[in-house]
């Protein structure tokens, strides 16, 4: 027998198989959209939390043979996972279940990424790293097919638009905190992981899984044809939407900028540009993807050439806020792309494929900028040579875009 927390909800799209017959009477709101943005949030912590507290990790294990080089692996090795875990946890979702894997995903994401608070080993904190990274794939994936069951038309896209903008915002109060608690030591900022935990009970009583009838006994195969194309410009869009969140500071340092708190000021404001392009979102998703893609790659495209030839920091800040600003709104845009057409029994899998290309993209940003930079003569040609693939993908985006791609706010 099922429980009420198991009903369906009511879609406002009365052709998607989560729809409810009307007798459950669950419809999804602001609590479960508060919890799934807030699960959304969880996936930015590997990316962002310990930056601040490297160089103290890197002193910690400074006997350890290669420290300088795994010290840096603890950040990165998680967006690594989830770019290439991603699409089997979609596989998971499609085939199994979308909220028991969510709440499973996150005990274990608390207890993983807690684990540097007593592990003593530089090897078991990166492999404790790497669950973290499964876990976030998991969470991830998990909480945008949810949004996409639970919603569609245009209130999908608003809160596709609304993931990212969180996603944005988060990363920039994780940013300043574990700056703050890596006051305290290196280990410090590793409590913060343990805010999960905070979620599964209300996830477990306030969520569902959506009931299509009975379980087929095989997927359905993907539409690769109109999922390709997506993916495969989100991988490069990866590259250049994580670019200057890497290297800002770097540019800054550069320019004779020691000031924490001046780097933390224009890192900010690019912050706040990239939540202003998301929230944008919610407002254009009537325009087709032919149509926002290029404004979006080519808005990064004049941001990272004004950082470029910039001279001095406030040509920098202006730089970074016009690439934040085609970056945020660039995500929304292709996730609702690449996964708005799909249906129930494919968006998990559709969902975490997507996610593995923006993630592999993320991973591989910092190793093609240093590519650029050795072959072009530094750290700020090697963004001018970024900001030329950027625009030359508001071109192709502009020529490969299918004319007949149905506006963003438009679901099956």
């Amino acid at each position: 027998m099922s429980s009420p927390s198991d009903s369906p909800p009511i879609s406002d799209h009365p052709s998607d198989p989560s729809s409810a017959d009307g007798s459950a009477g669950r419809q999804a709101g602001p609590a479960q959209l508060a919890l799934l943005l807030a699960g959304s949030c969880l996936a930015v912590l590997g990316a962002v939390l310990i930056a601040p507290v490297l160089p103290k990790m890197e002193d910690h294990f400074a006997g350890v043979a290669g420290a300088d080089v795994l010290v840096p692996i603890v950040l990165t090795v998680p967006a690594l996972i989830i770019g290439l875990t991603a699409p089997f946890a979609g596989i998971v979702i499609d085939a199994v279940d979308r909220k028991r894997l969510l709440i499973v995903a996150l005990v274990v994401y608390a207890i993983a990424g807690t684990a540097p608070l007593y592990l003593s080993s530089l090897g078991q904190i990166i492999a404790s790293r790497a669950v973290v990274g499964l876990c976030e794939a998991a969470i991830m994936t998990c909480c945008t097919t949810l949004i996409a069951d639970y919603w569609s038309g245009p209130k999908r896209s608003r809160y596709l638009g609304l993931q990212t903008l969180a996603a944005t915002l988060a990363a920039t109060v994780f940013l300043a905190l574990g700056g703050a608690l890596g006051a305290a030591g290196w280990r410090t900022p590793f409590w913060v992981y343990a805010v999960a935990l905070l979620l599964v009970v209300p996830m477990t009583k306030l969520l569902w899984q959506p009931a299509t009838g009975p379980r087929p006994a095989k997927l359905p195969p993907l539409p690769w044809r109109g999922l390709l194309v997506p993916c495969l410009i989100t991988l490069v869009g990866g590259v250049v939407f994580y670019a200057l969140i890497v290297q800002l500071s770097f540019v800054l340092d550069d320019l004779g900028v020691t000031s924490s708190a001046a780097i933390g000021g224009v890192s900010a404001a690019m912050s706040l540009a990239t939540a202003a392009g998301s929230a944008s979102f919610a407002r254009l998703s009537r325009q087709r993807p032919r149509t926002l893609l290029p404004i979006a790659f080519g808005l990064a495209a004049t941001g990272l050439a004004v950082v470029f030839a910039a001279p001095n920091v406030p040509l920098v800040t202006l730089g970074a806020m016009i690439t934040g600003a085609g970056t945020g709104l660039l995500l929304p845009v292709l996730l609702t792309w690449a996964t708005n057409r799909l249906r129930f029994d494919q968006r998990g899998r559709g969902t975490g494929l997507w996610t593995g290309f923006l993630f592999v993209g993320e991973f591989a940003s910092p190793l093609l900028v240093a590519g650029f930079g050795a072959a072009a003569g530094g750290l700020q040609p090697a963004l001018g040579v970024l900001a030329a693939v950027a625009a030359v993908l508001a071109i192709v985006t502009l020529l490969v875009v299918p004319q007949t791609a149905p506006p963003l706010n438009v679901t099956t």
